[in-house]
């Protein structure tokens, strides 16, 4: 797909960093595109992009979500067509943190389950 299959105003997803939004195209140039937030598909993963789920890094980054009507520049790989409605930012935003944190809720706890069989196992060795 080349930027001249995207049109200024289209609707789309992109992904920036570990969050996914939805946008719209607001400009175009190169292999990238200018898309104008508009809601949040996925909350960006906490932590240092360099070494994901290592808590131990010397500075924990906190990971804001876009703003909506935030520009952001993206590479056109990161782009696709949406074609459904596009919901209201700040109930994307809300939602969007809760399955993070849904997700790392269900990451903890088989982490907790993980160590507990390992000792039971290192006990038996």
């Amino acid at each position: 797909m080349q930027v001249m299959d995207f049109q200024i105003g289209e609707l789309v997803t992109t992904k920036v960093r570990t969050g996914i939004y939805i946008g719209e195209v607001y400009e175009l140039y190169g292999s990238r595109l200018v898309v104008k937030i508009l809601a949040v598909i996925k909350h960006p993963e906490q932590g240092d992009l360099h070494h994901p789920q290592d808590p131990d890094v010397p500075l924990f980054h906190e990971r804001r979500a876009l703003a909506y009507t935030e520009k952001t520049t993206v590479l056109l790989k990161d782009v696709e067509r949406y074609n459904g409605e596009v919901p209201d930012y700040k109930q994307s935003l809300v939602k969007a943190a809760q399955q993070e944190l849904l997700r790392l809720d269900k990451l903890h706890r088989w982490a907790a389950k993980s160590i507990n069989n390992l000792q039971g196992l290192i006990e038996t060795y």
